[in-house]
């Protein structure tokens, strides 16, 4: 799978604050992806970098396969990093075509772009009369306004109510198909268990661990639920590689490699038992987070 960044080892010292420590970042085009961490663990800092903002005090970086803050990079991706900045007095549109001239796009992709992040029905309003929610919407418009194959975005639900939340976790869903790859910057944990496809969790600037979401929940407990329960409780405890096995709320809680789950299922069916639900347990993405950086700590 292509990757569109990497780091190697990046890192940004300011003065006797170390902010990212040995940074190993590898995003994959088409993907949506999380930068996690607890405020202040670098991530910002890492974006600045990316973004050729900030040089790097060591290690290096590559952006769409060119140095950070490159022509060539910069015209193929789009930024929304911290509170998006406008003319307060002009509208939505305007500050719109204002950017579409700076960045040699026609003037008609303001209107496009308004209308994907649902703001054409204000579009004429000025800007200071917006709510949080909508400057951050149309801080997203011109990012997407050059129609990038690489998204940017640091904190874009900070300050939102819980729906402008549930809107921009919708959008950021939305754009982020297909070819376009979205990294997104955020220290909510909710926000990216249902909006990322793959996540990087930092700690103090260092990478603690980089896998897909759906691996970092996975754990390795399963429940099974049959009848007669005392059947299916003797076939497990006897099965090999099962342990810890636990009655809880009238089903089974048992420890067991992931590979041997369906020769577990058909040793049930072949003593009798008739299997209701045989499945993983999964753990929220906080309870890994949490225990990804005690670790760390440790």
């Amino acid at each position: 799978m292509e990757q569109i960044i990497t780091t190697h080892k990046l890192s940004k010292r300011y003065g006797d604050v170390l902010a990212v420590d040995e940074l190993d970042l590898a995003v994959n085009r088409g993907e949506v992806y999380g930068l996690l961490g607890p405020n202040g663990a670098g991530k910002t800092t890492t974006l600045r970098m990316l973004l050729g903002l900030v040089r790097p005090t060591a290690g290096t970086a590559k952006v769409l396969n060119a140095p950070p803050g490159a022509q060539a990079g910069l015209a193929r991706l789009g930024a929304l990093v911290e509170e998006p900045a406008f003319y307060p007095y002009l509208s939505g549109r305007d500050n719109l075509r204002l950017l579409a001239r700076y960045t040699g796009v026609s003037l008609q992709r303001a209107d496009e772009v308004l209308e994907r992040v649902e703001l054409t029905a204000r579009a004429d309003s000025k800007v200071k009369t917006y709510s949080l929610g909508m400057r951050q919407r149309l801080g997203v418009a011109a990012a997407l306004l050059k129609d990038p194959e690489l998204l940017v975005l640091d904190e874009p639900t900070s300050g939102l109510d819980p729906r402008g939340m549930a809107e921009m976790r919708a959008l950021i869903r939305s754009v982020g198909t297909g070819e376009r790859t979205v990294l997104l910057c955020s220290h909510l944990l909710g926000e990216v268990e249902q909006t990322c496809d793959r996540v990087g969790v930092i700690d103090e600037g260092r990478m603690v661990r980089q896998a897909p979401v759906a691996e970092l929940r996975a754990s390795g407990r399963f429940v099974v639920a049959g009848e007669p329960l005392e059947d299916a409780e003797r076939v497990c405890r006897q099965f090999p590689g099962v342990s810890d096995v636990e009655i809880v709320g009238g089903r089974l809680e048992l420890t067991l490699d992931a590979d041997k789950i369906g020769d577990l299922n058909a040793a049930l069916q072949q003593a009798g038992v008739r299997v209701h639900e045989l499945r993983q347990l999964e753990r929220s993405l906080e309870s890994v987070f949490l225990e990804l950086t005690e670790e760390e700590e440790d």
